[in-house]
């Protein structure tokens, strides 16, 4: 069974006249979860059955990241109504990717005839809408939303651009420090794995259902595979080579007293020869403080004395983040201030390297411009200039003897 189809194709008005507005309309039904990457074609066929126009959604941005369980309509409307051909076929198809595999819709085609021919098409654009609204939906809302930045964001570049869509993310995948569980589901939804288990000892995974509810998707029945449980990552309960692929984002910096031992025991889970994504934050970086709903002024982790900054964070009223649905205390911030690891990326690859991981792919963002102040002045340019480091790593060890 196709998880989209495309129920219905008009022309208004049938026989397009120059000099009249003209609308095709194709309507469509997704009875899946979710899709991914879905785009409208529209093609204009002769007698012949010649191809003589094309033309898709994404073309005018009509396309869609996702779309949930839900009915939509494209609309492609143009100023003047003349075709490019007096009579031919219409045909019109949805390309989408169902996880990791692209599809095609249905094809839906009906004829025309009479129509004024012309160039009235050269000026027309497509619109998406729907019941849910595409346009209120996270990748609409762009990265100032939680939601996007984890469904939308960081599951994508995790997934695509630093594990390169690897048949390894279609077996078994351990999340360490998943927290809310938000980029599990997206990575999960697009690779479709045998397993993927998320770990935190915080439980903010147990609001996924009411998360991803509130974006349309229904985790009822849940998806089969995918688990959560609180765990420490300085101890996982997995025996050796249980996951072909581990990831961590943004969790390793807040192991309270260090994190090598989380990472002897990623080593330990990931098979041999599988693939670690991980991504640290950096504490001598702009936002290596985590304290952004403070302050904006740049690096004022690092200039402040500890005191005053102890004072600054416990009695300053934050800007209220969107952490899916967590209001933290000010209190908290100020532990988990304390509680970071000061990584950087000559130390981590150090660390990363001295275990024996093989570095594959990797990204790293830097700032425009860093400008000392005599507080800064004892820190490493490097340090202070980098201000996030994504990388894949192969993990090399020789499997066990057999006894």
């Amino acid at each position: 069974m196709n998880p989209i189809e495309i129920t219905s194709l008009t022309l208004a008005p049938e026989a397009p006249e120059a000099g009249q507005p003209l609308v095709i309309e194709v309507r469509c039904r997704i009875d899946a979860r979710i899709l991914f990457e879905l785009d409208l074609a529209l093609e204009m066929y002769d007698g012949e059955g010649q191809r003589v126009w094309f033309r898709a959604a994404h073309q005018d941005g009509a396309s869609a990241n996702w779309l949930p369980r839900g009915e939509y309509r494209w609309r492609l409307t143009a100023p003047e109504g003349s075709l490019p051909l007096g009579s031919g076929r219409l045909l019109a198809t949805v390309l989408f990717r169902d996880g990791p595999d692209a599809r095609r819709s249905n094809s839906y085609a009906r004829t025309f005839a009479n129509a004024t021919r012309g160039a009235g098409l050269e000026h027309a654009r497509y619109t998406l809408d729907g019941d849910p609204d595409p346009s209120k939906l996270s990748w609409r809302r762009g990265h100032g939303d939680w939601f996007f930045r984890h469904f939308d964001h960081a599951a994508p570049t995790a997934g695509s651009y630093l594990l390169k869509d690897s048949e390894l993310l279609r077996g078994r995948i351990l999340d360490v420090g998943c927290g809310d569980g938000i980029t599990d589901l997206g990575m999960f939804l697009r690779y479709q794995p045998e397993r993927l288990v998320g770990i935190d000892p915080f439980g903010g995974y147990e609001r996924l259902a009411e998360l991803a509810a509130a974006e349309h998707i229904s985790m009822d029945p849940w998806p089969e595979g995918l688990e959560f449980f609180g765990a420490d990552a300085n101890h996982l309960p997995f025996e050796d080579d249980s996951f072909d692929v581990v990831v961590s984002w943004g969790s390793v910096e807040h192991i309270a007293g260090g994190y090598l031992q989380a990472l002897r025991e990623i080593k330990r889970v990931l098979r041999p020869d599988g693939l670690l994504f991980i991504h640290p934050g950096l504490f001598y970086s702009n936002p290596g403080s985590h304290l952004g709903e403070f302050s904006d002024e740049p690096f004022f982790h690092l200039k402040k004395p500890r005191e005053e900054l102890r004072e600054f964070i416990l009695n300053t009223p934050p800007r209220r983040m969107d952490r899916a649905g967590h209001v933290a205390s000010n209190a908290e911030y100020w532990q988990w201030f304390t509680e970071l690891n000061p990584i950087t990326v000559a130390g981590f690859e150090r660390e990363l390297r001295a275990l024996e991981f093989e570095p594959w792919r990797v990204a790293i963002r830097t700032e425009d411009l860093i400008e000392y102040t005599p507080e800064l002045l004892s820190y490493p340019m490097q340090d202070l200039a980098t201000a996030e480091l994504y990388l894949s790593c192969w993990n090399r060890k020789r499997p066990r003897p057999t006894p």
